[in-house]
């Protein structure tokens, strides 16, 4: 793979927060690559480090949080040569301070994010317009005009009805699918590289998610941008991303193009995901399955395989022993299972 098709590379992240109870390990090496011009997407239940993946990779993780080991290293877009080649500028994210000018001119301009409940992402008592123009003049030189002026056409591009009026209105004076489209604005008013879009689709009814899915995915082709969609909807997952991180308590358990994933899925864990979805048609009566067990307690994960004590094909003396790698099946197909090899020798 050419390493020019790289927007972010994440090397055996870990993020760790240390509490009086104990260390929860947010993230504990997850490893995995978002490429331009591709929507990835990151499953997995609750709990399982989804969210704080997009905030590692934007450096706006809560104290006391901290990222204790790894890498996210960052091609950045830095212009072309006379020649009119390409040139990239290669950043380790983890390495800088989350309070630097650098990573304050990459987070916004040139990765944004949307985040999960815009009522309480978006500031109750700014106009949307207020908002989206304060992300304009952060990372632009632009004037208080030029600045609306983007603002309402950055509206008016995500589908929003009267942007000159709605420029003007607060958060609450919108329904939720439009508040949605402010974010999104807010979001792509800087063209970024990549959008990290965390649970995009909540609350909202699935009219209103069909349009915004559709949105992001024209804005994609739009701006050449990468997508990483997180969200616990498979369905929106088969419905529009090229590659899937299953993730499961801070650990990447298979990754996979979205079709071989949906037809073969290899880890166990992604065929329980997989079997807990209704289907319709004939087998539509047929027992919906769920996921054996509950996502194990932050301060006691169990030795060995995260899953081994909610897994149909545990092997004991095997994976209660000791954590599997993350092994390639060819191609691009990686899954962290001791049923694929890996095993230590006795």
């Amino acid at each position: 793979m050419n390493n020019q098709e790289l927007i972010i590379e994440v090397n055996n992240l870990k993020t760790y927060f240390k509490l009086d109870e104990g260390t929860v390990k947010a993230i504990d090496g997850a490893t995995f690559n978002i490429r331009r011009g591709e929507t990835l997407g990151l499953v997995g239940e609750s709990g399982c480090g989804k969210s704080m993946i997009a905030r590692s990779i934007l450096r706006i993780i809560d104290p006391p949080g901290k990222i204790v080991d790894g890498q996210i290293l960052f091609h950045r877009n830095a212009g072309f040569t006379d020649g009119g080649k390409h040139v990239e500028k290669v950043i380790d994210l983890a390495k800088i301070n989350p309070n630097s000018p650098e990573m304050r001119a990459i987070r916004g301009a040139e990765i944004a994010m949307i985040f999960q409940e815009p009522m309480t992402s978006l500031s109750p008592v700014y106009t949307i317009g207020n908002q989206i123009i304060e992300a304009i003049q952060l990372h632009r030189p632009v004037t208080n005009e030029q600045a609306r002026q983007e603002a309402i056409d950055a509206l008016r591009r995500v589908g929003m009805s009267l942007p000159e009026r709605r420029v003007d209105e607060y958060p609450h004076q919108l329904s939720g699918g439009m508040r949605q489209r402010a974010m999104i604005a807010m979001a792509l008013s800087c063209q970024p590289s990549l959008l990290l879009a965390d649970e995009p689709t909540t609350a909202l009814d699935v009219t209103t998610q069909a349009q915004i899915l559709e949105l992001m995915m024209r804005l994609k082709r739009e701006f050449g941008m990468g997508i990483v969609m997180i969200t616990h909807d498979l369905g929106v997952i088969a419905e529009i991303a090229q590659r899937v991180v299953v993730m499961y308590l801070g650990r990447v358990a298979e990754i996979a193009d979205v079709r071989s994933l949906f037809h073969d899925p290899r880890h166990p864990y992604t065929q329980a995901l997989l079997k807990s979805i209704p289907k319709v048609g004939r087998r539509a009566r047929v027992r919906l399955q769920s996921v054996k067990g509950m996502v194990p307690n932050p301060y006691d994960r169990p030795n060995g395989c995260l899953f081994h004590p909610r897994c149909p094909a545990f092997m004991p003396g095997v994976c209660d022993r000791s954590e599997p790698p993350l092994i390639s099946l060819g191609g691009e197909r990686q899954v962290s299972c001791f049923l694929y090899g890996g095993a230590e020798k006795s």
